[in-house]
């Protein structure tokens, strides 16, 4: 049972239309750009590689794609002036009826150690995400010989892929590791009866995934090491136990940040900018920026889940800005 309520355990697959999702940050703009004005790609004719390859001193780092979802506008800068945000948006060739996110998961390996940074929404979510698994294989990565699973939060697209098709753990031997404010915020007595009903099902699926049959959690604070040279860091505001994860090896460092950083390009020039999804408006913005001042001072590479894919870059100092680098690619 639900902790505080009388519903089953169990619950059907969760697939929200666009038109469920946009109504949980309120209506979209009226006035959004003519598509005219877009400069956007064409999709291509078959597949593109949904995995991306690099090293980071002895790690072997792969980033896996679980696919991409439309978010609504008010999840990015739901405080900024909405004629500057389009004005933005177009600025940066970028859609201005709808968010694009990308799903970019960190895949490490160090020692005997095998880690993957989160799990995707499987086939609960959007129809353009759940792919995690079919793309780890197509990279040649077996999902199964995972050892440890670190979930940075809560959300649909970052845990409602833990279940397989019979609601048991997708991964059935790894080490599932939470943050455990995180935890305890999504399984505290009641929860799903005193949020809005357009967020039960967030609720609800929080609750079913954590509970999943075949997962042992490891509930972790600021700082614990889950492998070595991965290690926690506490990025709340997001969600109240929200985690980011640094990885060291030798001189080198990464740091993937979840969602504390949600916008390539929105919240690197506006990083006081929130979004409907935050639930900490402050926090969120106080993260972000701690987060900005050390990547940039400490030259730490980033990996943003849901900036362009890969979603690997640099954080460069700009005044009170910042600009997202991205990474070069390397053949």
């Amino acid at each position: 049972m639900i902790p505080g309520s009388n519903r089953e355990e169990s619950m059907p697959l969760l697939r929200p239309t666009r038109r469920e999702m946009l109504a949980l940050a309120a209506a979209m703009p009226a006035f959004a750009m003519p598509a005219a004005l877009r400069a956007e790609l064409g999709p291509p004719d078959g597949e593109n590689p949904a995995h991306f390859r690099f090293a980071l001193g002895d790690m072997k780092i792969t980033i896996v794609s679980d696919g991409w979802f439309p978010q609504p506008l008010t999840a990015m800068g739901m405080n900024a002036d909405e004629a500057e945000k389009l004005a933005f948006l177009e600025a940066h060739f970028l859609p201005t009826d709808e968010l694009v996110g990308h799903t970019n998961h960190v895949y490490i390996e160090t020692g005997e150690a095998k880690v993957l940074i989160d799990v995707g929404s499987g086939n609960r979510f959007f129809d353009t995400a759940g792919r995690l698994i079919s793309n780890m294989e197509a990279a040649g990565i077996d999902p199964f010989a995972t050892t440890h699973v670190v979930v940075t939060h809560a959300h649909p697209d970052h845990i409602w892929g833990v279940r397989d098709d019979f609601d048991e753990a997708i991964i059935p031997d790894a080490e599932y590791v939470i943050g455990e404010a995180e935890h305890d915020y999504w399984l505290q007595d009641g929860l799903v009866d005193r949020v809005a009903p357009e967020a039960q099902q967030f609720v609800l699926g929080a609750v079913n995934s954590i509970n999943v049959d075949g997962a042992e959690w490891t509930l972790a604070g600021d700082g614990h090491e889950v492998a070595p040279g991965v290690r926690l860091m506490s990025t709340n505001g997001h969600t109240p136990g929200h985690m980011s994860i640094l990885l060291e090896s030798g001189d080198d460092q990464l740091l993937v940040l979840g969602d504390a950083i949600t916008h390539a390009f929105g919240h690197f020039a506006h990083p006081d900018w929130y979004g409907s999804m935050d639930s900490d408006p402050e926090a969120t913005v106080a993260t972000r920026r701690r987060i900005l001042d050390m990547a940039a001072a400490d030259r730490i590479p980033v990996v943003g889940y849901h900036f362009p894919f890969p979603g690997v870059g640099h954080v460069k100092a700009e005044g009170e800005a910042y600009a997202f680098v991205p990474a070069l690619w390397r053949f």
